[in-house]
């Protein structure tokens, strides 16, 4: 028989689960949280009881998409050596998953809108940024430049995965948007 921690850490994965796939088809507005705890086999009452709102099931969401990406990203650069290699390796990762259509509607659209930006700002600091923070530093990139950097680098990769997650966008615009990340990774190169 299953503990009661045991059984309130299933009960949370499932409803980060089934809420994740309900907020990536219909979007934050349009999920409710009876729905969610339905589809859970749970009542609404345990949501609340787990969450403490629809708005604290987003956010629990949000940080499970990001540690999805955080680990692709991870697993990415992991397979070069050189600093520098990993930044490339990493970055067309993080593009590559942050445009999944069922992550960008989470990470890049709702998150920021249904957080807010401070908030939002804040989990991307924790995941996608700390990783650039730590290769930049480590390939050796000029320490006053590190910060500023890593959120440019950010924000550049966060535009070109909403860019090529579209609906209209073309399979060259998935190419385009690989080969200017190249651009500005090899211009990154040379602030160290």
């Amino acid at each position: 028989m299953a503990s009661k921690r045991e059984q309130r850490e299933t009960t949370t994965s499932a409803l980060v689960t089934v809420a994740g796939r309900l907020f990536a088809e219909r979007g934050y507005a349009g999920v409710g949280l009876d729905e969610v705890a339905a589809a859970a086999g749970v009542t609404r009452g345990a949501v609340y009881h787990h969450f403490g709102s629809k708005l604290g099931l987003f956010r629990a969401v949000v940080e499970d998409v990001h540690a999805e990406v955080s680990a692709e990203v991870s697993r990415a650069a992991d397979r070069a050596e050189e600093p520098w290699a990993q930044l490339d390796e990493g970055s067309h990762a993080f593009v590559d998953a942050a445009a999944d259509p069922r992550r960008r509607r989470i990470l890049l659209v709702d998150g920021p809108a249904v957080l807010g930006w401070q908030d939002w700002r804040a989990l991307d600091a924790e995941n996608s940024e700390r990783l650039l923070r730590d290769v930049l530093v480590d390939g050796g990139l000029d320490e006053t430049l590190v910060p500023a950097v890593t959120v440019m680098l950010s924000g550049a990769m966060n535009e070109a995965a909403l860019w090529i997650a579209r609906d209209e966008a073309a399979e060259s615009d998935v190419a385009a948007a690989h080969a200017a990340l190249d651009l500005i990774l090899r211009a990154t190169r040379v602030g160290r």
